[in-house]
């Protein structure tokens, strides 16, 4: 399984939603994992202040969103731009969704891993630097 935040390995930490009864099969689910009490507490938090329920998104989403539209546009001009949304056979709404969903995932995936390269370097660098004033390779 994979932290829900993160999507790195998930470590054995859960959530549960304290609103539902305990019988209810809604109150525990296998998808609210995650690898570290960090992102298990943003989780909660974020869950805390939206009340489950549905957010704007944030700039990073609204990009992802953004780079859905040359893909989009590509795909609906090798179909016809000038049918409509309704005369589109099942397979042709199918491949839309697809075209769409795999270029947002495309653009989240890349961005979490463009901020989790800039956090590796600074933290890379910051134990490089502790080490050199410590003189030993144990920053403690």
């Amino acid at each position: 399984m994979k932290c829900i935040v993160c999507h790195r390995q998930a470590k054995g930490y859960g959530w549960f939603n304290t609103r539902r009864k305990r019988g209810d099969p809604q109150r525990y689910s296998d998808q609210w994992v995650f690898c570290s009490r960090r992102c298990q507490e943003s989780f909660s938090k974020l869950m805390n202040k939206t009340e489950g329920q549905m957010i704007d998104p944030s700039d990073m989403e609204i990009a992802a969103m953004r780079a859905c539209l040359a893909p989009l546009g590509e795909y609906v001009g090798e179909i016809g731009m000038q049918r409509p949304l309704a005369d589109y056979s099942r397979d042709e709404v199918l491949m839309l969704i697809d075209v769409v969903v795999t270029a947002y995932q495309d653009c989240m995936v890349a961005e979490h891993e463009r901020m989790a390269a800039k956090e590796r370097a600074f933290f890379e660098e910051r134990l490089a630097r502790q080490g050199l004033a410590t003189g030993k390779g144990v920053p403690f």
